[in-house]
């Protein structure tokens, strides 16, 4: 599919450059971020297939997203906040400065699946903690949640990050309060539970090996049910006849467990551990949604009667899953299964991905064929290259057609080998031709809207 080929310096990319440059001056002099919330999406040409690559388990180096023309707009503004939270903003400074960075406006709803969302709620959860050293409440009662996360909105929103943050990452005030769970106070918390053991088993985690061994998300699950059971009076009974797991009150006290965690922590080791518990679940479902399958499908039906009709269709098919969200590598595994089993659903038996070239690759957002990377990861900024975050733009990992006798039961059984944390790399001119077309796409983007505001 979506080829990465090196491009070769040439005039017009350095005059696409240029115009790139007279943008982000001209935008410097225009009013910020209201008209930066569309994306340049590219669409796929059909014959524009990936030559058959094999698998490579070894770690390729990963790149940064091409400098964004954004960091004119980096000036902070000076929050309207509303005087009743008590939440210390503060001394979260830094994890707040972080998460507007994860969530920046023109890109939350493009890593909001992996990185915004996840750093969003990690920081709820640490902001209720820390407070609950002072005010010894690991939740905000209703009245406070409200003006609360107002609050918190008003901070990121001030340091660049979306301002609709609440519908991207579906945020409510409950996500502040305890909501059903019987335990908010501190020092019942940890007369209900084994909290020794809990500190112990999550105060540092393994984000690879936390996934499949689960012993923090084990003791988190032990906890939460001990509170949950507070409110019963069943207590003779065995925990899981008395509540499911995965009950609702079960999973509210799971996020008290995590407040209380995350005030035995700093706020740095604290974020760095609940990115690891979520990317659990981040990294075990895709998070695209397929269309009708119907067209493509029939186009490959017959044995595949005519190779370039199928692949023609295929390849309109996967441009529309192009447009959605970046996802990680192995969250690309999973959808590369889901939509290999739609279309045996349709008695389609031959491996469609290895005749039209399907790579991994092709199921994230094609702005770069970028894949994240399947640990956890945050944007970053710089004042002079702006916003970038990490990418894959070497792993052209062909997709592997689900075998309905043999499929990946989780992450920690992948038939699939794909690197987990980015290697370290040098700067070669080869590279960065690479994620040049992504640096031109923001640049013809940027010349483009100030033309129209003439």
């Amino acid at each position: 599919m979506s080829a990465g080929v090196s491009l070769k310096q040439s005039t017009s990319i350095l005059m696409l450059e240029l115009f790139m440059f007279s943008a982000c001056f001209h935008e410097c002099l225009s009013s910020p971020l209201d008209h930066l919330k569309g994306y340049v999406l590219t669409e796929r040409g059909a014959d524009a297939f990936l030559p058959k690559i094999t698998p490579s388990a070894a770690t390729q180096p990963f790149l940064p997203l091409a400098p964004s023309p954004l960091s004119p707009f980096t000036n902070s503004t000076v929050p309207e906040l509303s005087g009743l939270c008590m939440l210390n903003f503060t001394a979260a400074q830094s994890l707040m400065s972080m998460t507007s960075i994860d969530c920046w406006a023109a890109f939350a709803p493009l890593l909001a699946h992996v990185i915004c969302c996840p750093q969003l709620h990690a920081t709820l959860v640490i902001l209720v903690g820390q407070s609950s050293k002072k005010t010894g409440l690991l939740a905000l009662n209703r009245t406070l949640a409200k003006p609360c996360l107002s609050d918190i909105e008003q901070v990121l929103a001030g340091q660049g990050a979306g301002d609709n943050l609440k519908q991207i990452c579906s945020i409510h005030p409950s996500n502040l309060t305890e909501v059903s769970c019987p335990v908010k106070d501190v020092d019942e918390f940890e007369n209900t539970v084994n909290s020794s053991e809990l500190l112990a088993s999550c105060e540092k985690i393994d984000p690879v090996k936390e996934c499949c061994d689960q012993l923090c998300q084990g003791a988190i699950s032990e906890a939460a049910t001990r509170l949950a059971l507070k409110a019963s009076d069943l207590w003779s009974m065995d925990g899981p006849h008395v509540l499911p797991e995965h009950s609702t009150r079960v999973n509210d006290c799971k996020t008290v467990a995590l407040r209380w965690l995350a005030s035995k922590l700093d706020p740095y080791h604290a974020k760095e551990v609940l990115r690891g518990l979520t990317n659990c679940n981040v990294n075990k479902v895709c998070p695209l949604v397929f269309p009708n399958i119907r067209h493509a499908a029939n186009s490959c039906g017959n044995e595949i009667s005519n190779q370039t009709a199928c692949c023609d269709a295929m390849d309109s098919y996967v441009s529309h899953l192009q447009k959605q969200t970046l996802i990680t590598n192995l969250q690309a595994l999973d959808c590369a299964t889901s939509l290999g089993l739609k279309l045996q659903k349709y008695d389609i038996t031959k491996n469609v991905y290895s005749l039209c070239h399907i790579s991994l690759k092709d199921f994230s957002l094609q702005v770069s064929g970028c894949l994240l990377p399947s640990l956890p990861s945050d944007a970053t900024f710089d004042k002079f290259s702006g916003i970038s975050f990490i990418c894959d733009l070497n792993d052209n990992i062909p997709a592997p057609w689900p075998s309905l006798s043999l499929l990946p039961a989780s992450a920690c059984n992948k038939t699939v080998r794909i690197p987990a944390l980015p290697a370290a790399t040098n700067a070669q001119s080869g590279l960065y031709n690479e994620y040049v077309t992504v640096y031109l796409l923001i640049a013809s983007s940027m010349v483009i809207m100030m033309f129209l505001q003439f």
